[in-house]
């Protein structure tokens, strides 16, 4: 029985691989690759001569059946473009099928774009919550901000050059103007992380063209940022409807600013309390 050994594989500088990892890359009877030209030039560069098939998205179907074949005689290790392998790609696909016929599956740790830029972001690294890619379409995007925007842990997406300033200023309208980190190429040669609000960020990718792939570290939402709980509001508007002191649209509007509710729902819970 064959080992399936995960192995990360550099986000971009080809020093930033393991020795682990480069040996097992050379002692494997086969390694399936996200695009085998990419990871041709790894092999290239560090004199390895392992045979390569490719396993990306659009061919992950037809080719798992064959690759678990591959793990009865042999090793395979598991590549993708560029980080650690089954992370928004569809490694966990294989991986899935090779844990289900008692495969062993082995991780060769390395590096990754969300927690190299996590480390340096100068945000809370204690809880995260890690969402992928913004979704392409605006009204998707915002029902995924809207999602998230109360969670107090420090969020972390991934963007395209061509669509970022189009999330960034959506983010700010839902987020506020929160601290934001935008990584923009690491490891590479012009390798950026910007660090500031989220309005800073619209302008300074304003004025420039957007290149590379960017990863963005949010920090989460303050206790003055997060919905109140539906207690919590009660309580609230009781007290203040004891008091009397103001008019009942008056109180709503000021709840709803400070609560996070709609308005108007604040407004009738609080015309049930007449």
């Amino acid at each position: 029985m064959g080992t399936l050994f995960i192995v990360a594989t550099p986000i971009g500088n080809l020093e930033d691989i393991t020795y682990r990892a480069v040996r097992i890359l050379d002692e494997v009877s086969l390694i399936a690759a996200e695009d085998t030209r990419t990871t041709g030039k790894l092999l290239d560069h560090y004199q390895i001569s392992t045979r390569l098939t490719s396993y990306h998205e659009h061919n992950k179907e037809e080719k798992i059946a064959a690759l678990i074949e591959h793990l009865r005689e042999g090793n395979l290790a598991l590549v993708s473009d560029a980080g650690t392998p089954g992370i928004n790609d569809p490694g966990y696909n294989l991986i899935r099928a090779a844990l289900e016929v008692d495969h062993a599956v082995v991780p060769i740790p390395g590096p990754s774009s969300l927690i190299a830029a996590l480390s340096a972001s100068g945000l809370p690294t204690d809880s995260f919550h890690f969402l992928g890619y913004i979704p392409r379409k605006s009204s998707h995007r915002k029902k995924v901000f809207q999602k998230v925007k109360d969670e107090p842990y420090t969020l972390i997406f991934l963007e395209s050059p061509h669509r970022i300033l189009d999330s960034l200023p959506e983010m700010e309208v839902v987020f506020g103007d929160r601290d934001i980190a935008v990584a923009r190429e690491l490891t590479k040669l012009h390798e950026e992380i910007f660090r500031g609000r989220l309005t800073e960020a619209v302008e300074h990718f304003r004025e420039q063209e957007p290149r590379g792939e960017f990863t963005l570290v949010v920090k989460g939402a303050s206790p003055l940022d997060q919905k109140w709980s539906r207690e919590k509001l009660l309580d609230e508007l009781q007290k203040l409807h004891r008091e009397d002191r103001l008019p009942p649209s008056k109180i709503a509007k000021d709840v709803a600013e400070r609560s996070k509710w709609a308005r108007r729902k604040v407004y009738k819970l609080l015309q049930d309390l007449a």
